[in-house]
Formats: structure tokens, sequence, C-alpha cells
């Protein structure tokens, strides 16, 4: 790789990081004090990039390989790529592997940071068990020095209804109260499901919620697939980002270099 490319790709890891700084910032400001006083514009901070394990998942499959058989090489190969840390799966189920996932992170000189999870919200009798879930694994990650939980409400097969996108809504509300009370940030994502019908869910889930205490995990290309453009999801949930979420595609293929291609990151 020539110099002229080396340098391009720090500069753009480096605006990139500044926008992620934004979301670590609203991570960590405490909860009740964010509830009642939320600011229009945060500090400065330092910034916090990291990486997915869902990614290096993939090249594992690829390869025939299981990623939790090898796990600490696979944290090791992050940090040596410059990454501060690494984003997995919350365990609701056995909630003492989440600490045990953030001793491996700092055993590789990487940092808990965030947790991604789906969830059950949209029926009113498993949204409540879900939640109550979530929240109970949730205070084992604060003591291990998580801050963020990216949740992903899971998708049904079909549209969900009103009442059941109010059962979601308030569902996420209780989630993201319960996360603040502990010093955590409720980051929701989105994938394709959510965007269908010009985006219904995706808008329901924060039209019905309160920016304090339910938080945007902005997937800038899934939102952008969804056809909301990453601007306008700015100007409408910018308020909300707790972490980001970013990968390229080149004429609509995924690239596993995140650099030109048809998000233009420069803008963002």
């Amino acid at each position: 790789m020539n110099s002229s490319k080396k340098s391009s790709r720090r500069d753009f890891l480096r605006s990139a990081s500044a926008a992620l700084g934004w979301g670590v910032w609203a991570a960590t400001a405490p909860g009740q004090a964010f509830a009642q006083n939320p600011p229009t514009r945060p500090p400065a901070v330092k910034p916090v990039v990291g990486s997915q394990l869902y990614a290096w998942g993939q090249y594992d499959e690829r390869a025939g390989k299981n990623l939790n058989a090898h796990l600490d090489e696979v944290l090791a190969a992050i940090r040596d790529c410059g990454y501060e840390y690494a984003e997995g799966w919350l365990d609701a189920a056995q909630p003492e592997n989440n600490a045990r996932f953030a001793e491996q992170l700092r055993a590789k000189g990487l940092k808990p940071v965030s947790l991604y999870t789906g969830g059950r919200l949209h029926e009113q009798g498993a949204a409540e068990a879900t939640v109550q879930r979530l929240l109970a694994a949730a205070g084992v990650c604060q003591k291990a020095g998580f801050q963020v939980l990216n949740c992903n409400p899971d998708p049904i097969g079909r549209e969900k209804t009103d009442a059941e996108l109010a059962v979601q809504a308030a569902a996420l509300t209780r989630l993201g109260t319960g996360l603040n009370q502990l010093g955590l940030r409720l980051g929701v994502h989105n994938h394709t499901p959510e965007m269908k019908n010009h985006a219904r869910e995706f808008h329901f889930n924060f039209d019905h919620t309160e920016p304090a205490i339910v938080g945007f995990c902005f997937d800038v290309h899934w939102v952008d697939r969804g056809g909301i453009a990453p601007l306008t999801a700015l100007a409408e949930y910018g308020n909300r980002v707790v972490s980001w979420h970013l990968r390229q595609s080149r004429n609509g293929i995924w690239w596993e270099d995140l650099d030109t291609g048809d998000i233009d990151y420069s803008v963002v």
C-alpha cells in the first residue's frame, strides 16, 4: 500500500472516529442527569473506534472455523488493527458470560464499550419478560464496564400492526429507562424489515419514545439501503445517536474496505 493511500485511510478513520465520539459520550453520561437536562451539543471527547465481531464471524464461517473457538486470537487481531474495542453479543441467558467477555477484552488491551442484542418486544407478555431479562443482564454488563446496549427488536416476517408497534415502543421506553438508571444507554438498531412501507417501524420507534431514553444505533448503510439518506436521518434523529455502525458497498455489493463507495461518509 502506498503512503498516500495509508494517509487517506488514517484521515478517514480520524474523521469517522470523531463522529463516534458523540455516541460514546452519550453512552457515558449519567442516565438521570441526561434525562432531566438533555444537552443540545455534546462536549468534545476522545473518540473510540471498535470492530463488530459479526464480520469476523463471517470470515471464520467462510474458512470453516468457529469464532468462539479462537476468540482470543480474533481480539488480538482487532487490537493489532488499531481498534479500541470489539462489539459482541449480549448473553442474556447467562449474564456472567458478559463479564467474562469484558475480561477477555481487557486481557487483549481492548475496552468493554457496547454489546448487541435482539428481543421480542412487540407482544405484551413477552415484551415485559424480554425487558426484565435484558435489564438483569445489563446489570452485570454495567459492573463489567460496558456503556451501550444496541438492540434490534425481533422481526416477525411481516409488518407489525400499530398495536404491536405501540407495545414495542412502550417496551423500548421501559428498557431505555432501566438502562439509564444503570448508567447505560440504549441504541435502537435496524435492518431491512423496519424500513418497509416508508420506514414505518423505524420512524414509529422514535416518534413514540423520548430521545433521552431511547437512543439510536445509527447503522448508516442499512438506513440508506432502506431509503433514508444518511443526512436526512441525522437531521431527524441525530440527537439520539449513541453509537454508529459503519460499512460500505459498491454498486450495492458489500465492500470489505471502509473507503469510497455508495455511501459518501465525508458528508456524514
